[in-house]
Parts: C-alpha cells; sequence; structure tokens
C-alpha cells in the first residue's frame, strides 16, 4: 500500500493530500530515510513523522485498505 494512503487509512494524518504534502516536504520517514508518498509500506517496517516541533515514530503492524475508525489504532504501534 502507498504510503500516502496508509497514513491516511490508520487515521495518523487526517487527508490523503495533506499526508501526501508531508511526504514532499521531507517529513517522514521510512526505516530512517525520507520517503516518497509513493512507497509501498509493508508490515514491520518504521515510519517517523514530524509534526512541527513534535515527532511521532510508529511500527506497521497490519497493512488494510479499509479499516473502521475504532479500529485504525491496530495498524500501528507507537514507539
Amino acid at each position: 500500500m502507498r504510503l500516502d494512503k496508509f497514513l491516511k487509512v490508520s487515521r495518523l494524518i487526517k487527508r490523503r493530500t495533506v499526508a501526501n504534502e508531508a511526504c514532499d516536504a521531507g517529513r517522514v520517514l521510512v526505516n530512517g530515510k525520507t520517503a516518497k508518498a509513493s512507497l509501498n509500506v509493508k508490515e514491520g517496517d518504521t515510519i517517523e513523522i514530524q509534526f512541527g516541533g513534535k515527532t511521532v515514530k510508529i511500527e506497521v503492524l497490519d497493512v488494510q485498505e479499509t479499516v473502521k475508525k475504532d479500529e485504525a489504532k491496530e495498524l500501528y504501534r507507537y514507539l
């Protein structure tokens, strides 16, 4: 699954266009490297997102096309 779509489906970023812009600005790292929005995300990947002064680091546990709001947190865990 594309990185920008995963960020939206997992509810880490509210909209896919915002996720796309964050990737373009270099604020999203996957496994320690800056990532483009089109990068394929798989289970076990580490994603680091910089929100202003705050950094969120997660590990991908599952990749699904659609998820209910309550189950979105089961796709990742915080590191």
